[in-house]
């Protein structure tokens, strides 16, 4: 997450916090776009631009009274940003007065924010609060790059820093420079690293006066011109983040965390068999499960540590199914939560091959990863770092690509053209490769099932099978989330439509990747409160992302309907989950989001009629299935990799004790999971 993705994130649908605890305004009209306001031909303009192409515009200028004004103007695969923002700043520096408006992927863009009389007021569609003057406020939304006067300061400040409001501090670290080309000619630009703002440090790029330059990420800002800089920017912050967490590897990752260790008194679940056993000992040496018996039964060998896991729950390493690798600060998180593997659907060739190859050689510590390539048909609507193509041979060259890369499967995208699918598919399957993804437009999901998908990636398109025509040829524009937020409460389950279609789905052993925690936060939330995945991570990650994120808003409201009418259309997504599992269909779990929704989402399952020990399988042996390594890890086994959690409490009635992580095994190396929380920027331990 780097600045940009933070103003989009903060300013639009991704998960982040608010906890002021004010109760949530009412649902407001936002300003429309030809009344915002229109930036004039001298504004210094700024690109959202990604490998992909180019997404949007920034702009920023002077306004006649004094005040700065900003823009922002793009479209991301149908979902539309447009707002303005005004702000004023007091003697201090520091913002005096903001005002935002406008629409964003979240609904209504409006935020006030002033200081009087040595108060500081805010007030957003979801939280409202004041505390005294002299911090710098981070606004909820806002204009990408109506941040920069606050970076600005931070890289004045030195050691002494900058208090936040609502709350927290933040500090500057200065990284290497680079020498990039532009319209203006050679410029030297500096990388610096922000901490107080997110868990880990933000990167961001300065210029030759260590004033704002760039963002640089997934989705990147950069001055109008330095486009073709993005490559060499993102590759001089990739090996400085990699060195960082180089150093934190090193310490978790030596000889004597991998010596034998012995798990006494401690509660195994055996996801083989789906039991919960009382009272077992574990012992793993040299990298594998040595033993298994009875509590106090194991002889071990001399310099053995001995964990006693009395009140505590021996798990295998947990699996996120649908889990993006994010930069190296995020995959050290997921282990700290004990994700130990997980499939990665939609990672790019170069960071594919180059994060693989670091976790082999110990300067990267992150769970096996299993990657699929997303291919995508050239469109202004292609996934971002999708392989895109223009024609079926092209199509078939790309999962060429993947199977030579060494990765594990092909991801579909929205904008394939359907006809593409089939002769893709089975040049993938004969070069052994999984195949999964959303369902293009135009495709019903069944249609993708017998053209080759072997998995359905996010309920919404198992949904699809039951929504108008006009949604399905609609499918990779927002329609994909309004369709089935509007209609599908009104799908009868029993009726010939999805009953048979979830038939054929347990016939063939489709497996259905439901990341159903998304739509729980989309649908059924009003903002202003902890979303149930995030609840119990308040107080411990970031005051930023808890205002602006975790107690988000949900889906904006289509037209006619109410929050409620979604959170029917959700229900009726639960149902389903129990239906296909009931059928015997295959699923498996996965967030699509940072890892930590992942129990929220056996928390889900477990609603929809699984059984703990079910739930536990679909994120443990049932992916470890799945991708042919199950004969090495998924479960706790003598002669398996040695890949285990120890959590504190009972998950066999509460799966939230899989939160609470005191132990992460993988592949053999002991690591304290308060350690590693540390190190990945948590405060303490999830409730």
């Amino acid at each position: 997450m780097r600045l940009v993705l933070l103003a989009a994130l903060l300013a639009s649908a991704a998960p982040v916090l608010a906890h002021e605890a004010a109760a949530p305004a009412a649902q407001s009209k936002p300003v429309p776009r030809e009344e915002l306001l229109k930036p004039p031909a001298d504004a210094a303009h700024y690109v959202v631009v990604s490998e992909a192409g180019q997404h949007g515009n920034q702009w920023r200028w002077q306004l006649p009274d004094g005040r700065t004004a900003y823009r922002w103007s793009q479209e991301l695969r149908g979902w539309i940003t447009e707002m303005d923002q005004v702000t004023s700043f007091g003697p201090d520096g520091t913002i005096a007065a903001l005002t935002i408006r406008g629409v964003t992927m979240s609904g209504d863009a409006a935020e006030e924010y002033r200081v009087a009389n040595g108060r500081a007021t805010w007030k957003t569609a979801t939280d409202a609060g004041e505390a005294p003057a002299g911090g710098w406020y981070i606004p909820a939304g806002g204009v990408g790059i109506a941040n920069a006067p606050m970076i600005d300061a931070l890289a004045a400040a030195g050691d002494a820093g900058l208090n936040f409001l609502p709350g927290g501090k933040g500090r500057m670290t200065f990284g290497p420079t680079q020498v990039i080309q532009g319209p203006g000619g050679p410029r030297t630009v500096q990388l610096a690293f922000i901490s107080g703002i997110l868990p880990s440090p933000l990167p961001v790029w300065l210029d030759e006066n260590k004033r704002y330059f760039a963002d640089i990420s997934f989705i990147s800002v950069i001055p109008a011109g330095y486009e073709g800089a993005l490559k060499q920017l993102r590759d001089t912050q990739e090996k400085a983040t990699a060195d960082a967490v180089a150093g934190i590897a090193r310490r978790f990752l030596t000889p004597a965390a991998k010596a034998p260790v012995l798990f006494d008194n401690v509660r195994l679940f055996d996801a083989d068999n789906g039991a919960f056993l009382a009272d077992r000992a574990v012992l793993a040496r040299d990298g594998k499960i040595a033993a298994i018996g009875a509590a106090g039964s194991l002889k071990v060998p001399a310099g053995t540590r001995t964990i006693d896991g009395r009140g505590k729950t021996l798990v295998p390493g947990i699996w996120d199914s649908h889990l993006h690798i994010g930069d190296d600060w995020d995959v050290l998180s997921n282990m700290a939560n004990g994700i130990t593997s997980f499939r990665s659907p939609g990672t790019n060739f170069d960071r594919a091959v180059e994060a693989t190859k670091r976790r082999a050689d110990h300067s990267l510590l992150m769970g096996e990863p299993f990657i699929s390539v997303i291919i995508d048909r050239k469109d202004p609507l292609a996934a971002q770092g999708a392989e895109v193509v223009s024609s079926a041979d092209e199509a078939i060259a790309a999962v060429r690509r993947v199977k030579d890369a060494g990765l594990w499967g092909v991801k579909f995208y929205t904008s394939m053209n359907p006809a593409w699918i089939a002769p893709a598919a089975a040049e993938a399957h004969r070069l052994g490769l999984h195949v999964h993804g959303h369902v293009p437009a135009g495709m019903k999901p069944s249609e993708a099932v017998a053209a080759g998908y072997d998995e359905l990636t996010h309920l919404n398109f198992v949904v699809m099978e039951s929504m108008p025509r006009e949604v399905i040829d609609k499918a990779n524009t927002r329609m994909r989330m309004e369709g089935p937020a509007r209609y599908f409460k009104d799908v009868d389950l029993d009726a010939p439509v999805m009953a048979g279609f979830v038939a054929d789905l347990a016939k063939r052993k489709t497996i259905v990747d439901p990341t159903i925690v998304i739509f729980e936060g989309m649908l059924t939330q009003d903002g202003g409160k902890p979303q149930p995945a995030y609840a119990p991570y308040m107080g411990i990650i970031s005051p930023v992302l808890e205002r602006s994120v975790f107690t988000a808003s949900g889906y904006p409201l289509v037209e006619g309907l109410t929050r409620d009418d979604y959170r029917k259309s959700y229900a009726k997504m639960v149902d389903l989950v129990s239906r296909m599992h009931k059928a015997g269909v295959p699923i498996v779990a996965g967030t699509d989001g940072w890892g930590i929704e992942l129990i929220r989402e056996l928390e889900i399952y477990r609603q929809a009629g699984f059984t703990p020990a079910e739930a536990i399988r679909s994120a443990t042996i049932i992916p470890a299935r799945i991708v042919g390594a199950d004969k090495r890890t998924g479960s706790i086994a003598v002669g398996k990799e040695a890949d285990m959690v120890l959590v504190d409490g009972d998950p066999s009635i509460d799966l939230g004790a899989l939160r609470r992580v005191v132990t992460v095994v993988s592949d053999g190396y002991v690591m304290d999971a308060d350690e590693l929380r540390k190190a990945a920027g948590y405060s303490g331990r999830p409730k």
